[in-house]
């Protein structure tokens, strides 16, 4: 069983999932705070690869992925800072990125790298699946998991041919834009989980927008696992203090995940 199977292979368990941008706002600072999320609950921890032009991420992320940048992050950094924080944790990491990066890298060049550093799988959300194949078939070789993501605004298409394709997990889009904190969730959110439901066996994890524990909560009614990602990038803002901040933070939505919840079938 691969680690990211592993991750959703507990009754009742909803997994948490952070993301966080490598080299923001250092390096150093990744290798401090995934450690961190692990022992605080996280079941999964999200690397992203910082872009130039990351049209998913909403104004937070991009700032990030810009200050990464500054500091001279790139996708070698990313793989190395995996292998590193691979002997650290043992819950899976599944790398964030773009296709332009990896397609630069070389496909097979990249996925051997990935392999090597431990990461459990792969995210990059300009990749349809229609266009996916070649990479599918090289990640397939190595272990490694391809996860496509959904949006609200999914053909049952789209949706019929994700649940054929992804591996490890699908990742549910909750609102069709980008990444970002928002005040409240979509009230259509439970619909389009169900619908998604209907077709697929993979564990679907909802991202974008959930940056409380009453939000977490209500994810968690409907999905095995809640992706978080700019409202740790906010807490992380402060280089020096932010271990405080996201400890807490990750604590009490694990703890909102931990308590009863209904029925997601």
């Amino acid at each position: 069983m691969s680690r990211i199977a592993a991750a959703f292979n507990r009754p009742g368990h909803v997994a948490l999932i952070p993301y966080v941008t490598v080299g923001y706002p250092s390096l150093e600072s990744t290798l401090e705070v995934v450690p961190l999320l692990a022992s605080c609950g996280c079941d999964i921890v999200e690397l992203g690869i910082p872009f130039s032009d990351p049209l998913a991420d909403g104004v937070t992320i991009q700032q990030a992925s810009f200050r990464a940048l500054e500091n001279g992050v790139t996708p070698e950094t990313c793989l190395k800072i995996a292998g590193q924080l691979r002997e650290k944790v043992k819950i899976p990491l599944v790398l964030m990125t773009y296709f332009n990066p990896v397609f630069s890298y070389g496909l097979g060049k990249f996925v051997s790298a990935c392999a090597r550093s431990g990461v459990d799988g792969l995210i990059i959300p300009d990749l349809p699946p229609e266009e996916g194949l070649e990479l599918e078939a090289i990640t397939r070789k190595q272990d490694i998991d391809l996860i496509y993501l959904l949006a609200p605004t999914s053909t049952p298409e789209r949706i019929r041919l994700v649940a054929e394709r992804s591996r490890g997990f699908i990742y549910l889009v909750s609102v069709a834009g980008v990444t970002g904190a928002r005040n409240k969730l979509p009230a259509d959110l439970e619909a389009f989980a169900a619908r998604v439901r209907q077709v697929a066996r993979q564990p679907l994890c909802v991202g974008f927008g959930i940056s409380t524990p009453e939000q977490a909560k209500r994810v968690a009614s409907i999905a095995d696992g809640v992706i978080v990602g700019s409202r740790l990038i906010q807490l992380m803002e402060v280089e020096n203090n932010f271990l405080g901040p996201v400890g807490d933070f990750i604590t009490g939505l694990r703890r909102a995940l931990d308590e009863p919840v209904g029925k997601k079938r």
